[in-house]
């Protein structure tokens, strides 16, 4: 792995690291308890998000584990604290959990979720709301909501049919079985398997490729993606009849048909 520099303040179970040039390394940091979404995490995630959303330097962040988990999700203490609580509070207490972790959303650079070992419950679920997901041989993952009494959260609902279809959310949600690296790739729910002794390194170089491409297309690439598409062909043509153009008249597209001819790298700077 390369060498990392935090480029932040210290933070409770939460780690910002920027390993290469545009690229930002989010590491859930709290293995003790298999990375669980503890509410120190879950408020440094909220800043961490915020100070890429603000950083025009980050052009594709990536986000990983420490230890031998990706994220076990909610912590369970904390899900059932509060036996006697209203309906109300809890849906108000819910909501805001569900808003900070989905808050990667709001960034307008690729994200890739580094699913390094187990993803369960929301721990898939804010995977699943970043663009792209790779598996370390082995990891498990599922959304066993059920099997604990309890309605799926995270969006679940929403992005797991969106990455992997009705039929197979269906299948995953209602039986809450956990599926493995190879099967979650047959499944669409990740794009690549990789093993664990290069896992965080070939991660870490393909967001390295994705921070050299133009930054304005990317970003426009992004949006045009997100939320599974379009509503139709003529929403996408009509996207990107405006979304094309406004690349075309960027010094970044000069720089690439350039590049292209000379058979070099193109160096991108995002104009």
């Amino acid at each position: 792995m390369p060498d990392t520099t935090s480029t932040t303040s210290p933070t409770t179970h939460l780690r910002l690291e920027r390993p290469s040039e545009g690229v930002a390394l989010l590491v859930l940091d709290n293995p003790d308890q298999r990375n669980a979404m503890s509410d120190e995490m879950t408020a440094a995630w909220v800043a961490a998000v915020d100070e890429l959303a603000a950083d025009r330097s980050v052009r594709a962040v990536v986000v990983t584990g420490e230890g031998s988990a990706f994220c076990s999700g909610g912590n369970t203490s904390w899900i059932a604290s509060e036996p006697d609580a209203s309906v109300d509070h809890l849906r108000t207490r819910m909501l805001a959990f569900y808003r900070a972790w989905l808050s990667i959303r709001k960034l307008e650079v690729p994200t890739i979720a580094a699913v390094n070992g187990p993803a369960i419950g929301a721990g898939l679920c804010m995977a699943l709301a970043c663009d792209v997901r790779y598996a370390a041989t082995g990891a498990k993952m599922g959304v066993p909501f059920v099997k604990l009494g309890m309605h799926p959260g995270m969006a679940g609902t929403y992005l797991l049919p969106n990455v992997v279809g009705e039929a197979h959310a269906r299948d995953l949600m209602l039986t809450g079985r956990v599926v493995d690296a190879d099967e979650a790739l047959r499944l669409g729910l990740v794009s690549r398997v990789i093993e664990p002794a290069s896992f965080l390194d070939e991660v870490l170089a393909t967001a390295a490729g994705i921070a050299a491409t133009a930054p304005i297309a990317s970003k426009l690439t992004k949006l045009a993606l997100q939320g599974g598409g379009h509503e139709d062909i003529e929403a996408a043509l009509q996207w990107e009849a405006m979304a094309q153009p406004i690349t075309l008249a960027t010094a970044d597209l000069q720089e690439g048909i350039r590049a292209a001819q000379e058979k070099r790298p193109a160096v991108f700077t995002g104009s």
